[in-house]
């Protein structure tokens, strides 16, 4: 079993019960702590030491405060962290649920295992410690679709951002305009009737209210 963890939550309520759930592991080194930062800084002075921490535990989202960080969010310090330590293995535990941000931290950022919080996330949290050691991928059933191969999911940043846009009521020409103002390219209209259409098309959406309603149940936005 993992020897030497680290914790990354900004509730102290949370720390106590990940805590419990190590111990029940026999997992003798933890440390804690409730910035992304200093997650980031005790994880290269601990490398540097030559005795590196064998796991990282962390949320998402950490309230923002009077103290300036270089990583405000959980996701920042996984994109660092799997940058420059790739071999660290990475257990993020959060509320967070929308199926293509977890599926992003899961193909793209080298997370090991994702667990929501809830009434059974410190079991599931339990689970995966064990199937990251063994070397094995570990996602809460709620968000297992986020491992699905399916055309349905492979949708990009820009079809993620028109759609958004698309659910705040704006017509095609008014999501055209936004773009352009906040420097987003490609921008057209012609660009966004066609996205619209392929997305339409893909999820057997009726019409732009249906589509809507489609990745809001998915949870991609």
């Amino acid at each position: 079993m993992f020897k030497k963890v680290i914790l990354a939550d900004d509730l102290v309520s949370i720390n106590l019960g990940m805590l419990t759930v190590l111990d029940t592991l026999k997992i003798g080194q933890v440390e804690t702590v409730q910035y992304c930062d200093d997650a980031f800084l005790r994880i290269k002075r601990a490398f540097q030491d030559q005795d590196p921490f064998d796991l990282l535990i962390t949320d998402l989202s950490f309230k923002k405060d009077h103290r300036d960080q270089n990583y405000p969010s959980g996701e920042s310090l996984i994109e660092a962290l799997h940058a420059e330590y790739p071999e660290l293995p990475i257990i993020v535990y959060s509320i967070e649920d929308r199926i293509q941000r977890v599926r992003k931290l899961l193909t793209q950022n080298g997370v090991n295992a994702y667990v929501c919080k809830g009434r059974r996330g410190l079991i599931e949290l339990k689970e995966a410690i064990q199937a990251v050691y063994e070397q094995e991928l570990y996602v809460s059933p709620q968000v297992a679709p986020a491992l699905s191969k399916k055309t349905d999911l492979e949708i990009d940043d820009f079809d993620i951002l028109v759609l958004k846009h698309l659910s705040l009521g704006l017509s095609q020409d008014q999501i055209s305009q936004q773009l352009k103002n906040d420097g987003v390219s490609p921008n057209s209209l012609s660009t966004i009737e066609k996205r619209l259409n392929k997305l339409r098309i893909q999820f057997k959406a009726n019409n732009a209210i249906h589509l809507v309603a489609i990745v809001k149940d998915l949870g991609l936005i």
